[in-house]
């Protein structure tokens, strides 16, 4: 009878339209135990995708799972989470789906093609003032309005690594959007990052988070500064790289599981070969391949005169190499006034 029960709510759940992430509770639905559950939650996996999305040898790492009960568990996931091949005309229509954020700027939402893209990473770069963290200080408002204004109508969750977060920014921003500053900033979670272990560790409880409430941005300001001290030479560089791809690799999770808007800032080094003596001091991003892989869209900023900012497309899957001019204001991301 109890199989009969199980077999009827399974039936169900495939037959449901998904919108969002599935609770991983469902999984009780195709003879998953509650006890089991509670493991896979206290290890960080909120979703069935989360559970889908991990290697089996990661599963079999928590304590108390068996390699049979891994096995079910994987089985039971794949029953509700699509993994095989669709069609691209199936594709085509599901990223119609997907919602861009606006950035405050006209102009830099034409190159964008309309703002920052839900459901992948967005890496930004460049030097020391050219307006990394003004931008994502922006992006924390403009998440929270209605899609007929540019907006994700979700909250925001802030992970600080370089204590540059500033909650009166928020307000000033708000202000410019007609937003109840009390709201905006209750909509905003904020965790400060002390070392990358500590980092990496915040994703797992932004999952939680994620899987309670809906969110429409992500940010990590900046995912690359804690690596630059925590490994230090060419002794460790190996084991930075490796640490720095498990990071965006559970980004990418979360981007996939709960299709926020990820987007992370990212520091650079002086370039200093002979060609710097000829063309003047060159910068570029630090993390090399491993993080150039893992962004789906980079953009590169830098200073212009006084306050006006240049960002260009740098690589993106479907956006052309272009550049657009902003403005950072009181007001936070705004179009240049000539």
């Amino acid at each position: 009878m109890e199989q009969l029960k199980e077999g009827v709510a399974a039936q169900e759940l495939e037959n449901q339209p998904q919108h969002g992430p599935s609770l991983i509770d469902q999984l009780q639905a195709f003879g998953i135990s509650a006890a089991d559950i509670k493991k896979l939650k206290d290890a960080g996996l909120c979703t069935v995708e989360a559970v889908a999305y991990s290697p089996k040898k990661e599963l079999l790492k928590i304590r108390g799972i068996s390699e049979a009960k891994v096995d079910k568990i994987t089985e039971a996931a794949t029953k509700i989470v699509p993994m095989g091949f669709t069609s691209a005309a199936q594709m085509h229509e599901q990223r119609q789906e997907i919602i861009q954020i606006t950035s405050g700027s006209k102009d830099l939402d034409k190159i964008l093609e309309g703002g920052i893209e839900t459901g992948s990473i967005t890496e930004i770069y460049g030097e020391f003032r050219t307006g990394k963290t003004q931008l994502c200080h922006t992006l924390c408002v403009t998440c929270q309005l209605p899609l007929d204004q540019g907006g994700g109508e979700g909250k925001a969750l802030f992970i600080d690594a370089e204590g540059t977060f500033r909650p009166q920014r928020l307000l000033q921003i708000a202000e410019r959007y007609g937003l109840n500053g009390a709201d905006v900033l209750d909509n905003v979670a904020y965790a400060r990052a002390y070392n990358t272990d500590h980092q990496s560790q915040l994703l797992l409880e932004a999952a939680s988070m994620m899987s309670e409430s809906r969110f429409a941005l992500m940010i990590v300001d900046s995912a690359t500064g804690l690596y630059r001290t925590d490994f230090s030479g060419r002794g460790e560089l190996s084991a930075r790289q490796m640490h720095l791809a498990r990071f965006l690799r559970s980004l990418q999770k979360i981007a996939d599981e709960f299709g926020v808007a990820v987007v992370l800032t990212n520091q650079v080094v002086a370039q200093v070969d002979g060609s710097a003596v000829f063309a003047g001091p060159q910068v570029k991003p630090i993390g090399g391949n491993i993080i150039a892989h893992a962004s789906t869209t980079r953009l590169a900023l830098r200073k212009g005169r006084g306050e006006e900012r240049i960002c260009k497309v740098v690589c993106s899957p479907c956006l052309p190499e272009q550049e657009a001019r902003f403005q950072i204001a009181a007001e936070g991301i705004t179009d240049v006034t000539d």
